[in-house]
This record gives C-alpha cells, structure tokens and sequence, in this order.
C-alpha cells in the first residue's frame, strides 16, 4: 500500500482504474496459462507416443537388418546399400499459439521401393529400409514436439509468475491502496462538514447578536 499518495478524489480514480486494469489482466494471463498448460500437456503425450514410436520402429530396423545379413552376409547386404536411392527434404514452418512460435517439421522421401532384385535378396532388406525410413520421419516429427515443449514450458513459468504478482502484490497493493485513499477522504470529508457547520453556526449568532 503506498501511503505517500494524495488523497484526492483524482487520485482515487486513478487507483481504482488500475485496479481495475490489474484484474482484467489477471484475467487473461489466467486464461492464457490455462491454454498453455492444456496444449503443453497434449504435446507432452504425443512425444510420449512417437518416442515410444521412434523405439519400436528403429527396434524393428535393426531386427530386419540383421536378420538380413544372417540370411545373405555382411558384404552381399553392404553392397546392396549402394542400390537405395532415396533423397530427403525436410520442410521447417511454425505456428503460434497464443503468441508463442512454435515449429512444425514435415520430412519427405523420394523413391520408393523395390529396391532390390528379388533374385538372391531377401525382403528382410525391403524392411530394413522401410522400418529405417518410417523412424527418421517419425524423429522429425519428435524434435517438432520436443522444441514445441520447452517453449512452451518457458512461457507457462513467465505467465505463472505474472499471474502470481498480480494476484499476490499488484492486485492486493491496490485494493489496500483504495481502501486508504477512500478512508482519508471520507475522514477529510466529515472534518469539512464539521468546520463548515461551526462556522455557519457562528456567523449566524453573529447576526442575532448584531440584531
């Protein structure tokens, strides 16, 4: 509560329109860390999923490659690398939710399979590629949601902590504020009425003494 302040009907006013602007923006800042924390926790469990995902299908990669090269050797199934012909073009954009930037990563492959002859080759190899394919789609995807996380955990921390000065000093240094200004004038007030009615009391027995 800030004692030093006038007490004027003006500064009264003033006051109360902070206040006022105080709450309001409680307001909205709560509302804004309640979107936060709900679209935090929705990505939260869809990096849970794609890294379990990520896991599964890289588990699944190597299975195949090496299933692979027990079937047809190391040197036959290094050779045959050489034979997959795939590019990659990963594509960063963003998207803002409630002003945050967060991004987004779409990973695109070109070439398709089959890769290899189906003479002498086992399609273990077919999957190998496809299992290895789907999981470096899948990271992409993965470190979009992590990125995405700690941004957005910055921010819920900064909201949390304005929406906490607000409700905890601002809002009740005002109320305080208010109260005060609002009491010494009320006080100034009746002293007034008071030192108005004594002098109306004495110029009126001034004139019944002078009559």
């Amino acid at each position: 509560m800030n004692t030093t302040i006038a007490p004027t009907r003006s500064n009264l006013m003033r006051i109360k329109d902070e206040l006022s602007f105080a709450r309001t923006g409680y307001d909205l800042l709560d509302q804004k860390r309640s979107i936060l924390v709900s679209e935090l926790l929705t990505l939260v469990d869809q990096a849970v999923d794609y890294q379990n995902r990520v896991e599964k299908e890289l588990k699944e990669a190597d299975e195949a490659l090496e299933n692979a090269i027990m079937h047809m050797g190391r040197l036959k199934v290094a050779n045959l690398a050489g034979a997959v012909n795939i590019s990659s073009a990963i594509t960063l954009g963003s998207r803002r939710v409630m002003g945050v930037e967060l991004p987004t990563v779409s990973t695109d492959f070109i070439g398709t399979g089959p890769f290899f002859s189906p003479e002498g080759t086992s399609m273990l190899s077919e999957i190998a590629v496809d299992k290895f394919r789907d999981a470096l789609s899948m990271m992409g995807r993965m470190a979009e949601l992590k990125v995405s996380i700690m941004r957005l955990s910055r921010e819920v921390k900064k909201t949390i902590r304005k929406v906490n000065s607000l409700e905890k000093l601002v809002i009740p240094d005002r109320m305080e504020t208010v109260k005060y200004l609002s009491s010494r004038i009320e006080e100034a007030e009746r002293e007034n009425f008071v030192l108005m009615k004594a002098v109306k009391d004495m110029m009126e027995r001034g004139k019944e003494g002078k009559g």
